[in-house]
């Protein structure tokens, strides 16, 4: 059975920044593009960032760009999401997935996921 482990949420201030780290076990990671989405209540999943199975190419949310960057290390089986100028409206609870699908329709075939880590940015 995949295991997947979110780590790295907690509060922080408007402005600041949070690394979150996804570790998986019992998938062949090096096949995977993995991800990560996010939800709040009474919102909608959102994809944030996808990167690809070799690590050279990714995608973000329009919400985004320029402020978070993934990456993966796939010797550790490990997921990275590095968030910066983190704004009050990032709050929500974060989510890592792997999907065999790189493209815009990602977030509709996930294979696994984990059980997430919640952030939370204060004004």
């Amino acid at each position: 059975q995949v295991h997947m482990a979110e780590s790295g949420g907690g509060s922080v201030q408007a402005g600041g920044s949070l690394r979150l780290s996804c570790t998986i076990s019992r998938l062949s990671f090096e096949d995977y593009a993995m991800g990560w989405y996010r939800q709040s209540p009474g919102k909608e999943r959102e994809g944030v960032a996808l990167i690809k199975w070799s690590g050279d190419a990714t995608m973000y949310a329009d919400s985004v760009k320029g402020r978070f960057t993934v990456s993966r290390d796939n010797a550790k089986k490990t997921l990275y999401l590095q968030m910066n100028s983190l704004k009050p409206e990032d709050t929500a609870m974060y989510y890592c997935a792997a999907s065999l699908v790189y493209g815009g329709s990602w977030l509709k075939s996930l294979d696994a996921w984990g059980q997430g880590t919640l952030v939370t940015v204060s004004p």
